[in-house]
């Protein structure tokens, strides 16, 4: 009797230690859900009463040990302190949600705004998975901040009370307002433009705490504002002083073993053609002739790495920017002024030092023969783009036969390379007439003429010649920095072919099949020249194409039609030029292949920064396009629609670049909706439709600057 009870109490205690571990094993395997009583019995062993008994025992355990937490209503879930964890960075959104993206995962978790836990953007937090759906999106918590973000935000100083300073940030990834202490910045006055960072975010303060980083100036004020924008961006808008002193201490001097080292093309005919406000002029071209219809063309790029030296204060300082910056009525350079507008300017009448791609080129534009290295070159001449076109249309002028020579070379290559597949992209890029405040008066389109084909055909070519040199000469593949375009997206791209078919284009070429889509498309671009739907269907097919990025994995330049393209022409303004003329320089002095892994992390950050150039560019568009309309509320105009999502209807008015969006709710008459499968608007009642294109009257509603939006409302639609 005695051993029978034995067993049995052996048995009973290894059915819950069968159990218990089954149940373990279940709630680790699936953190994010929640369990009944009912289920876990059924699925450890059964759900008869001893095995709900024996279930409810475990729980019990494992509710003690912390294991598990009762959320109520009979559920149970793992305890948030058994849950796997990740660290990652804040992506804020400007309701207060925010997704977490950490390193290593597929997709990000998004975290609703209860379970922030005051995380703001850019810090780096603890999260925990607390819930996965069927389509594997994934819910959490953050449950520890790490550390937090030093960006800057920029705002107005929106109320002053006796001991706090309210700041209200322009950024809508920053959805709360920052206080800031009165005692410690007694001088600060309403509508102060400012720019803080947050230092804490207490429990149960509304609001984060800052500190002051700097005074902007008053908010509208011109100057104040661009700066804002900069600081949204986590862009600089000046050289810290430590720079500035480095710069400064460079030494100019050309010396005579400089000028013995080097290839000296002082003595050919030199150009420069820029825009005629330029400062920092990085490119000429030289021109010789060397035997009949052959010709020695020269392009000559400033020799900024002679100057600049790896791993000192300026090159960190360029690589950290990546690029320079482009505002409306600036530029943020990517180098100091004493190197971009001074010594590597390639200013008339000065010896200037150059890295240089010397060609021999017959009448059919066929190279023969290529050289690359350093040079010394004096520019005879600098032109505007004015000027030069000015001689292409009359044949007469300064250094004609040069500049007509170089346009005819430049012809024959442009005419060769949409032969070989090409895409003729050309948008109209349109630009702001600004008073001495800097204030928009009116808008203007740049036009890309003959004179602008010139230039960019010889830098190309350099461009191309220098790539395929690096990686390839001596039968060797080598590291190399290349700018690649890929392939169009197969989605996107017949979204775009069933899109024009609305305007009665059709587009007969396959996506595989090699040039085909290229020239199909320029014919497609040739035949809606001055066309209403031109804009939205050149927008159409560049949203279409994938975005250009450098990288050290070379894939082509689809657009370009090139096998081997890089950056190499412009080190005054891009970093990667910069690194290009490093590889070129340690390839020449016959040195092994550079290290792949160092090359791509920088093409990677380059490639984010220069994303962050281009939305900050936009962000003083859209600012003075706000600005620029905002003393014309309750006026009509004509316009086409540009775009549209679930909330409105985007519109461009006719001749500008003017944009505003016609809210959804504001359309009268019927309720519309957004179709994202068709891109289009409809109305339920009346099946009255809208989509890209189309052209409307819409009277100006209302202007936000600090948002940068502008509401529009249809009239007779």
């Amino acid at each position: 009797m005695k051993q029978k009870k034995s067993k049995r109490a052996k048995s009973g205690k290894s059915a819950f230690s069968d159990r218990a571990g089954f149940i373990v094993n279940l709630f680790r395997e699936m953190p994010d859900k929640r369990f009944t009583l009912k289920y876990l019995a059924a699925a450890s062993g059964g759900a008869d009463r001893d095995g709900r008994d024996l279930t409810k025992h475990i729980l019990d355990t494992l509710l003690e040990q912390g294991f598990i937490e009762d959320e109520g209503r009979g559920k149970y879930h793992l305890s948030r302190s058994r849950m796997p964890r990740y660290e990652g960075v804040v992506d804020m959104s400007a309701s207060g949600a925010m997704y977490v993206q950490c390193e290593g995962e597929v997709s990000d978790i998004f975290i609703h705004q209860r379970n922030t836990r005051n995380a703001l953007d850019g810090d780096r937090v603890e999260v925990v998975v607390t819930h996965t759906s069927r389509n594997g999106a994934r819910e959490g918590e953050i449950t520890k901040i790490l550390s937090r973000s030093q960006r800057c935000y920029a705002g107005r100083v929106a109320s002053i009370t006796r001991s706090m300073i309210v700041v209200v940030p322009d950024s809508r990834k920053m959805p709360y307002d920052i206080s800031l202490s009165r005692k410690i910045y007694p001088t600060l006055n309403e509508n102060d433009k400012v720019a803080v960072r947050v230092t804490d975010w207490r429990d149960g303060d509304r609001m984060p705490q800052g500190e002051l980083v700097d005074v902007l100036g008053v908010s509208g004020d011109n100057d104040a504002e661009m700066h804002a924008i900069l600081l949204e961006y986590d862009l600089p808008y000046k050289f810290e002083a430590e720079i500035e002193r480095a710069a400064k201490a460079i030494d100019g001097t050309i010396t005579e073993r400089d000028r013995a080292e080097r290839r000296d093309m002082r003595d050919v005919p030199t150009l420069t053609i820029d825009p005629a406000d330029a400062k920092d002029f990085d490119d000429a071209l030289s021109l010789r002739s060397i035997g009949k219809d052959v010709w020695e063309v020269g392009v000559h790029i400033a020799d900024v790495t002679h100057y600049v030296l790896p791993d000192t204060t300026i090159d960190d300082e360029a690589v950290e920017r990546g690029t320079s910056v482009y505002l409306v009525d600036r530029t943020i350079p990517m180098l100091p002024e004493r190197l971009c507008n001074e010594l590597c300017s390639l200013r008339p009448h000065e010896e200037k030092l150059c890295f240089s791609a010397i060609f021999h080129i017959d009448e059919k534009g066929k190279v023969l023969q290529e050289w690359f290295g350093r040079t010394i070159i004096y520019s005879d001449r600098r032109f505007t783009y004015e000027e030069a076109q000015q001689i292409i249309e009359s044949g007469e002028g300064e250094m004609k036969s040069e500049v007509l020579t170089l346009h005819r070379l430049a012809q024959v290559l442009r005419k060769e390379r949409y032969r070989k597949g090409a895409i003729s992209f050309s948008r109209r890029e349109a630009k702001f007439h600004l008073d001495e405040q800097g204030r928009p008066t009116g808008v203007y389109f740049k036009v890309q003429r003959e004179a602008n084909q010139l230039i960019e055909e010889f830098m190309l070519l350099a461009n191309r010649r220098v790539a395929e040199f690096c990686a390839r000469a001596h039968g060797k593949e080598r590291t190399m920095i290349f700018r690649v375009h890929d392939t169009p997206n197969s989605d996107k791209f017949e979204r775009f072919r069933s899109f024009i078919l609305r305007f009665g284009h059709i587009f007969r070429s396959p996506l595989n099949k090699e040039n085909a889509v290229a020239k199909e498309l320029n014919k497609l671009l040739a035949s809606i020249k001055g066309k209403p739907e031109e804009n939205v269907v050149s927008t159409l097919a560049i949203r279409s194409m994938a975005k250009a990025v450098y990288t050290t994995d070379n894939i082509g330049h689809y657009g370009l039609a090139f096998p081997y393209y890089t950056h190499f022409t412009s080190p005054i303004r891009r970093y990667p030029d910069m690194m290009v003329h490093r590889l070129l320089q340690r390839y020449l002095d016959g040195k092994r292949s550079a290290d792949k892994e160092f090359y791509e992390r920088r093409c990677v950050h380059c490639s984010e920064r220069e994303v962050v150039a281009a939305e900050a560019e936009r962000a003083s568009i859209k600012y003075k396009m706000v600005e620029f309309m905002a003393d014309r509320i309750g006026e009509e105009f004509d316009g086409h629609i540009s775009g549209m999502n679930e909330w409105g209807i985007w519109v461009e008015l006719e001749n500008s670049i003017v944009e505003g969006m016609v809210l959804m709710r504001d359309i009268e008459g019927d309720y519309y909706q957004f179709d994202e499968e068709r891109y289009e608007v409809y109305g339920h009642s009346t099946g009255k439709v809208f989509t890209l294109g189309d052209k409307v009257r819409i009277r100006v509603k209302s202007a936000d600057l600090r948002r940068r939006l502008l509401d529009f409302e249809f009239v007779n639609h």
